[in-house]
């Protein structure tokens, strides 16, 4: 088939929050839908009434928006082959079923409960290699059928394996050919007695008729497919390309779960983690570009992605990973962009800036972009510049910690780094406030003392900063200002030995 017709979709079930696994088979599955020029359709799995629920399905909708996972058929998008819940295309399945049973590739089954139990313990008993349900009403007679259930006996649908079908062999992108004995298949339920559809019908009667030509998803829906596969074939729908990809592990080797830490993606979006670096970091857990490249930006995984480099082994999540990649992230910011778009945006949500993010980055952009130079490199998630660049929103109240004053201003010595400080950094004008020059008057201080360099700046950085581990000090003191500076230190006197 040619790329151009490359269709796939993502179908969470709306029972809960869009977690890290269903995130990176949403990436697979959108980045070979750009890899292939195709189309990427989402659809809201919501055929579990006990379970899923409106809000749920907004909160995933809303997680891959932040994903950055646009789709081209779907909720709030529309297309020409919805609708795109479940809950809204039950007449499809109706119709569907009722064609199945009106060729004679389904049948009603009228087994109570009881008479299934009784037959398994049968098979069980006579050690039968099949186990399945054992085709009591298979061959009734369609007339007979009919008429009971006209006469509202409850009943379900099954469909109709043919008892000579060979092996079902699912030709899968990642695992290879898997093979399933087909004899060991059995006339499995396709329609409830109350009237719903199970999900290995439902699903591909979507599949069918949204023309999907792939589909990517968890290998723990591996099982399922050799039934999915009899429904396609009795529908006489193509059968699609199948891609079971690897569960995620945590650290312990076991299935990634709560016990591991965050396992949903907002968690990780309000942690501050982004979007991008998050994206990348997950595209990798399973495949790979070329073996070696670790930093995958977003349009060279949609230009590169293909499922012959995706792994059939199991990922371990890597918390310090993706840490890791975040950080890489931050790095390749410009300093400007890294005011726009983490540092003021935090500023602002945690209250230091009062006005917007836009015109609080336009009042002042160079002092922004001079904070955003010295806390890129020291910053991992977004939220971290909030506590490094609070000494520079406390004014005249900034709190020192008692811990550093005792560590440091409470040692002999530290009242003559002060003013040697105050002395050095007070004969400059407002006009050479600056890193260099900061750092130039302070530089020949700690000798002239005669004390160390370590003891000198500790002071100093307790004075103005409030604690002793700060940024660089002479850009600190830039940042803060001649005035305010100036009335730290003074104002830190009494408690320097």
């Amino acid at each position: 088939m040619s790329d151009k017709h490359v269709r796939v979709r993502f179908a969470p079930s709306p029972t809960g929050k869009l977690h890290v696994g269903g995130a990176r088979t949403a990436i697979y599955n959108w980045a070979f839908a750009r890899a292939n020029d195709g189309v990427f359709i989402l659809r809201i799995d919501d055929t579990d009434p006990t379970r899923s629920t409106e809000e749920n399905t907004q909160v995933i909708l809303r997680a891959l928006r932040w994903l950055g996972l646009d789709w081209d058929e779907g909720p709030e998008v529309g297309g020409d082959v919805g609708p795109y819940k479940q809950t809204e295309r039950l007449d499809l399945y109706r119709q569907a079923a009722q064609r199945l049973w009106d060729e004679g590739r389904a049948y009603p089954c009228f087994c109570t409960p009881e008479q299934l139990a009784a037959d398994k313990k049968a098979a069980q008993a006579r050690k039968d290699p099949f186990q399945g349900y054992q085709r009591r009403c298979r061959d009734i007679d369609p007339a007979e059928a009919r008429r009971r259930v006209d006469a509202g006996e409850p009943y379900v649908l099954r469909i109709k394996v043919p008892l000579d079908r060979g092996d079902v062999v699912v030709h899968d992108a990642v695992h290879g050919d898997v093979t399933f004995n087909a004899r060991e298949l059995d006339d499995f339920v396709i329609f409830r007695s109350d009237g719903t559809p199970t999900y290995n019908f439902a699903t591909v009667v979507d599949d069918a008729l949204m023309g999907i030509t792939h589909v990517i998803r968890g290998d723990d829906h591996l099982s399922n497919t050799p039934r999915q596969v009899m429904v396609y074939e009795a529908l006489g729908a193509p059968v699609p390309t199948f891609a079971h990809i690897s569960m995620i592990l945590g650290a312990d080797g076991k299935k990634l779960s709560k016990r591991h830490g965050a396992t949903n993606v907002e968690e990780y979006r309000d942690a501050g983690y982004l979007s991008d670096a998050f994206v990348n970091y997950l595209a990798l857990l399973g495949w790979s570009l070329d073996g070696d490249t670790t930093i995958v930006p977003r349009d060279v995984l949609a230009s590169t992605f293909s499922l012959d480099h995706v792994s059939k082994n199991p990922a371990t999540f890597d918390p310090k990973k993706l840490d890791w990649v975040q950080g890489q992230y931050l790095q390749a910011m410009s300093d400007e962009t890294f005011s726009r778009q983490v540092l003021v945006p935090q500023l602002v949500a945690a209250g230091l800036e009062g006005a917007c993010v836009r015109e609080a980055y336009e009042a002042r952009p160079a002092w922004f972009d001079l904070l955003s130079s010295v806390l890129k490199p020291r910053c991992t998630l977004a939220p971290d510049v909030v506590e490094k660049a609070r000494f520079l929103y406390a004014g005249d109240e900034l709190e020192l910690d008692e811990a550093s004053v005792a560590r440091n201003l409470a040692k002999e010595g530290a009242r003559a780094s002060l003013e040697a400080a105050l002395e050095a950094l007070g004969a400059l004008g407002d006009d050479a406030w600056d890193a260099a020059s900061l750092d130039a008057a302070l530089e020949p201080l700690p000798e002239r003392l005669g004390t160390t360099k370590r003891k000198f700046y500790g002071a100093l950085r307790v004075a103005v900063c409030g604690n002793q581990v700060s940024p660089p000090l002479g850009a600190s003191l830039e940042l803060l200002g001649r005035a305010l500076t100036l009335g730290r230190l003074r104002r830190a006197l009494p408690l320097a030995r």
